[in-house]
């Protein structure tokens, strides 16, 4: 990797920014034969970067999800969905195989189970990794050509980490920055990944690359210096500097957010506390818990409903009192095993509520469905504690964006130990280790039995760190690290409060 070309804030602020994901932002589907349209996307790298780009020019590059559909027609179609948006997006097309040995295998069935602690469940394929250099190499290709001088690329995740690497083999000198939104493996556990000196070295291609954690990335140097030859690393504070021969890359930890003020102001809105009353009538006079999460085996979803049935065992007086709401967002349906697993947490609510349901009272209400952000924001509203207990997650914004939604302060998260936002909420939510069912039924009892007092003091506290490290702070802290210097009013919106900046 070349040397960086140093620049001053004043021309950090003229550059065009570049996001590169492996989604677009927006889901492009055929309403009728031949007839292909698009709808905004959901997710957590979504709901980040949507904001940052909204109104203030640049270009997101990414796969628009499709196989087979002419390039013409996807850049029609990527055109009329961002009409007005003041930015662009452009498609990078993969074939069927591509899109099953790239994304369902290599990204999926190697690195996202091993860098979640799931080494048991990956699928070493070397076709997998041929295919992932290709789709990599493909996605620096779009990126050449509709980049130019003073542009900032920024690349995310891990279906991504070898773009710098082909970037820098294409001739491409622009700054190139990296963030990871899942968890980075100990050593011990990356050492089972049988390309991992190619994967790090990839890495060691980028400007700057940004994790969830301290943790994270603690684990990353750590097997950057076990792995890699005449490694250096310099500085101190939450961004260091490591160089390797001529590779010069910064490390940070950013905790990924969310736009604490859409979620306040939406949590503020007639229209949710209507249908946060009507979630009251449906389940009057109960204490009421909330689980939201995406269908994945990460999340502990069948860990927490045996938790929840060891806390009706173990504190009976929670019979009749406490309802627990599990929505679970479909995801990945095509895959055996999340399939399986759907089977497997619809099995427990029917062996759990046969177990307890009485006369007037089910404890467990399960939804299999996708949420609105109305309705969504209406289920944060109702509930009296929130449930989050994934065995492992980079960060896990639904906690953020509950504790954002709970205007009134009265009500309790309880977190898992092992997802990223418990680095930042350990002063406010109730810690538990998912795997222990003693220590989370003890917790939601103690949630139940907390006083008023208590909750508006843990729950004060996560909003006050939400509210001043939110999205944009985010934004802003990477990119200030991008520079190695602070950007002051980095003009990501333009009402975006001065006293949230990083000092």
């Amino acid at each position: 990797m070349a040397e960086n070309n140093v620049r001053g804030p004043n021309d950090f602020l003229k550059s065009r920014l570049i996001i590169v994901s492996n989604r677009l932002p927006i889901v492009v589907k055929e309403e009728k034969k031949g007839e292909w349209t698009s709808a905004p996307g959901s997710g957590g790298l979504v709901t980040a970067l949507a904001p940052v780009l909204r109104g203030r020019g640049g270009l997101w590059i990414g796969w628009p999800g499709t196989v087979g559909v002419p390039g013409e027609t996807i850049e029609k179609v990527l055109e009329n969905a961002v009409e007005g948006a003041g930015f662009r997006l452009k498609g990078v097309l993969l074939t069927a195989e591509e899109r099953d040995k790239y994304y369902s295998g290599f990204a999926n069935e190697i690195i996202w189970p091993l860098f979640h602690d799931f080494s048991s469940r990956c699928n070493f394929d070397p076709s997998y990794w041929y295919s992932y250099e290709k789709v990599n190499r493909a996605f620096a290709e779009v990126i050449r050509r509709h980049s130019g001088s003073g542009d900032y690329i920024w690349v995310h995740d891990y279906h991504l980490m070898r773009v710098a690497h082909e970037l820098r083999e294409m001739g491409v000198e622009e700054p190139v920055g990296f963030f990871l939104h899942i968890p980075f493996p100990p050593l011990d556990i990356f050492l089972k990944l049988p390309w991992r000196f190619q994967i790090l070295r990839s890495l060691l291609a980028y400007d700057l690359i940004g994790f969830q954690t301290p943790r994270d990335r603690r684990n990353f140097l750590q097997c950057v210096n076990a792995l890699i030859k005449d490694v250096s690393t310099r500085g101190r504070g939450p961004v260091l500097s490591l160089t390797s021969g001529n590779c010069h890359v910064r490390v940070g930890a950013f905790p990924v957010s969310i736009d604490f003020k859409e979620f306040t102001n939406l949590a503020s809105t007639r229209e949710v506390a209507d249908r946060a009353w009507y979630i009251h009538e449906e389940l009057p006079n109960t204490y009421i818990i909330l689980g939201i999460d995406r269908l994945d085996y990460t999340k502990g979803i069948p860990e927490r409903l045996q938790a929840f049935r060891h806390a009706l065992i173990r504190y009976p007086e929670l019979k009749g009192r406490v309802v627990f709401v599990q929505i679970v967002v479909p995801s990945r349906r095509t895959i055996p095993e999340y399939e399986q697993l759907k089977i497997e947490i619809e099995r427990l609510v029917s062996e759990i509520n046969g177990q307890f349901t009485r006369s007037g009272w089910v404890p467990i209400h399960y939804f299999f469905r996708s949420l609105d952000r109305t309705e969504l924001v209406s289920y944060y509203r109702t509930a009296d504690a929130a449930l989050i207990t994934p065995l492992k997650d980079g960060m896990n914004l639904i906690a953020k964006e509950y504790c954002a939604s709970s205007l009134e302060e009265n009500c309790v998260l309880i977190l898992s130990e092992f997802a990223g936002a418990a680095a930042q909420f350990q002063k406010g939510a109730l810690l538990v280790n998912p795997h222990d069912k003693e220590g989370v039924a003890d917790a939601i009892f103690r949630a139940f039995h907390m006083s008023i007092e208590e909750k508006r003091d843990r729950m004060k506290r996560l909003r006050t760190s939400v509210r001043k490290q939110d999205i944009y702070w985010w934004v802003d802290s990477f990119l200030s690290a991008a520079i190695g210097r602070k950007l002051h009013n980095f003009p990501v919106e333009e009402d975006y409060p001065p006293q949230v900046y990083m000092e």
